[in-house]
């Protein structure tokens, strides 16, 4: 990298000059300092792999296309061209379609708190929800608690901002928070994790920890990023209170509707539930937390997709959410059974994997002196692809991990896929 201070000896000029004109600019010398903390997704590289013919792919956490309601999704643009003709076409407000908004603090009031429009920021899928905050809140050097494992590409959009990652450890009820004091007790800037069927592990955060999360949070003053894109895809046992309404308390007795909890800003998509391709999430927080938001976003692509939001809003105020979240539930339950049940059939005994209560991930732990990096590109081989777990890992763990999504592929791939992975243990 080029020095910062003090004079470049002719050596390293004239090395330049030669690159230069030999091969044409050198790029490496004028990014930015940050990009060296900026990597590959192995998510996204091994897309473009996966999607080759024959490989049966547990790598990305795509939903199941050929479920996607095709027909309904073209009777609904149909209906907003014809209802709003350009406008739907037009630029937008930076803070999102308006009711769509409504319709997001409808979801989200309770009795004893009221989200209001101007708690809502429509972003373009929640992955730009998680890469603004990161923008508005965090300076180089801060910390920030996280689980181990965490959301991949949440440590891709935070890593090159120079944060210090602190972990802590998981089990099969999710964060240990029981661990979690001591660390608060460093000044972490912000917390991050996924309470609901958490990406890579599938697991979900008990009630009783998300109490204690929450009375942590208040206790110490240090905000949380719940981000909840698979809360709905739940195929076993009983919802469970979000950490903001948690963090709302019990009623209050006053003549004014309560302010939205401030200590938890909250990350949410369609994504999941209807489609990706919409790129359509929001952010649920403070005012003054989406203002600022606003003020990153205007910088970062004006307004999230007018038709995708004027779509999505179509949708789920004619009812297609209540419609279609059957239908996927149903769906991903039957492939996370299929999944488990052929992990019992053909995996060896040293291993084990989690049991999701839903969502689209579940994570498999081998014997330690497997790492299954080096595994895949023999996996890829025979046709068949996953997610090494170090990825998700914090301080080199996780290398005899792997993560399988169960939503994507269809039963008969799953048994196959399966099958072909024990082949190689």
């Amino acid at each position: 990298m080029p020095q910062r201070h003090g004079a470049v000896n002719k050596e390293v000029l004239a090395g330049r000059w030669a690159r230069a004109h030999s091969d044409g600019m050198n790029w490496t010398d004028r990014f930015a300092q940050r990009t060296r903390l900026m990597r590959c997704s192995a998510v996204r590289e091994l897309l473009q792999v996966a999607s080759q013919p024959g490989i049966i792919s547990f790598a990305g956490g795509l939903p199941a296309a050929e479920l996607f309601p095709v027909s309904r999704v073209k009777a609904a643009a149909d209906a907003v061209l014809e209802r709003f003709g350009g406008q739907c076409l037009q630029y937008a407000e930076t803070e999102g379609l308006p009711g769509l908004r409504d319709w997001i603090a409808r979801q989200f009031s309770r009795e004893h708190f009221t989200v209001e429009r101007e708690n809502v920021l429509i972003t373009s899928g929640s992955q730009q929800a998680l890469d603004l905050i990161g923008r508005v809140l965090l300076d180089e050097g801060d910390r920030v608690v996280v689980e181990n494992p965490t959301y991949l590409a949440l440590l891709s959009a935070w890593r090159p901002l120079g944060v210090e990652f602190l972990a802590v450890p998981s089990d099969s009820q999710g964060m240990q928070v029981d661990a979690l004091e001591p660390l608060l007790q460093r000044q972490p800037k912000l917390i991050y994790l996924t309470p609901n069927f958490q990406n890579p592990q599938g697991t979900t955060l008990a009630l009783e920890r998300r109490e204690r999360l929450v009375a942590l949070l208040q206790k110490y003053e240090i905000p949380v990023v719940e981000d909840n894109p698979y809360g709905e895809l739940r195929y076993d046992g009983k919802s469970l209170s979000n950490l903001l309404e948690l963090d709302a308390g019990l009623p209050r007795t006053t003549h004014h509707a309560p302010r939205i909890p401030n200590h938890v800003i909250y990350a949410g998509t369609f994504s999941k539930v209807l489609m990706p391709g919409l790129r359509v999430g929001w952010v649920i927080a403070d005012r003054q937390v989406i203002d600022k938001l606003v003020q990153a976003k205007q910088a970062a692509d004006l307004h999230t997709n007018t038709l995708g939001q004027y779509l999505a809003l179509e949708l789920v105020t004619h009812g297609f959410l209540e419609e279609f979240l059957p239908v996927l539930r149903k769906a991903y339950r039957a492939r996370r059974d299929l999944m488990l049940a052929a992990l019992e059939k053909h995996f060896p005994k040293t291993a084990s994997w989690t049991r999701p209560d839903g969502g689209m991930f579940l994570l498999v732990t081998l014997p330690g002196d497997v790492d299954t990096s080096e595994l895949l590109p023999t996996a890829l081989a025979r046709k068949v692809a996953y997610v090494p777990g170090e990825e998700f890992h914090l301080n080199g763990e996780g290398k005899n991990t792997l993560r399988l999504n169960f939503s994507n592929a269809g039963p008969a791939q799953i048994e196959e896929g399966i099958r072909r992975l024990a082949g190689l243990l």
